[in-house]
């Protein structure tokens, strides 16, 4: 019989069978899998984005909006009218009121570049912008055409420059009338449809389960005759 292997003696790994890889390559190999994957971001949601990335998002897709819906082009006129406007009337004496609602116009219409070109409104989600715009362009246009009336007859003979800021204030206001029906871009697509009464999800009706059919109903004896 073969003598038996003395106690603590080592022995010794058997050689890998030929054509087989070494341990290191698997090792190598399973290393690139256990290594965390980067999350892929949509471009038309905010996903998990968060702090500066956020922001960035925000900006972009905000000036985004807000030029291809033509809200900036039309802003931006009106304001460069009232300006206009308002360097005109500065060398004339004219009335205090219609030097208010210029001035008036001109700090809510760079209020509203504002907001919309650096996304402050995207912060600030408990107010309804677009509804707040609608009600700013509503308001805008009427006060503008009521400083039109006010300003043609307070003065029966016009100078040039008077007669200039005149028209200028009202383009302002049918530039502000365009932006309100521009406005209704925002709200497509968010009314209710008549007559269809749709189920909250989750409690359609399902099939009951656990009931058989039910049982049939015996034949009733039919009446003797007399």
């Amino acid at each position: 019989m073969a003598p038996k292997a003395a106690k603590g003696a080592k022995t010794e790994p058997a050689p890998p069978p030929a054509g087989a890889k070494p341990q290191e390559d698997k090792k190598d190999d399973k290393e690139p899998l256990d290594k965390p994957q980067k999350l892929v971001q949509p471009k038309h949601e905010v996903g998990t984005r968060k702090g500066c990335r956020r922001y960035r998002w925000e900006l972009k897709d905000s000036n985004k909006e807000f030029w291809l819906l033509g809200h900036a082009e039309v802003k931006i006129l009106s304001l460069g009218c009232l300006i206009a406007a308002m360097i005109l009337l500065s060398s004339l004496s004219v009335h205090p009121i219609l030097t208010l609602i210029i001035t008036m116009e001109i700090s809510i219409f760079s209020f509203f570049i504002i907001l919309y070109s650096f996304a402050v409104h995207r912060y600030i989600p408990f107010i309804l912008w677009p509804i707040s715009d609608l009600f700013n362009d509503l308001f805008a246009c009427a006060f503008l055409v009521g400083a039109v009336v006010f300003a043609v007859r307070s003065r029966r003979s016009m100078h040039l420059h008077y007669l200039l800021a005149v028209i200028l204030v009202g383009v302002a206001g049918v530039f502000a009338l365009i932006d309100m029906c521009l406005q209704r871009n925002n709200f497509r697509g968010k009314r209710a449809k008549k007559h269809k009464l749709i189920s909250p999800p989750g409690k359609e009706k399902e099939p009951q389960q656990g009931k058989g059919p039910e049982p049939a109903k015996p034949p009733e004896p039919a009446k003797g005759k007399k």
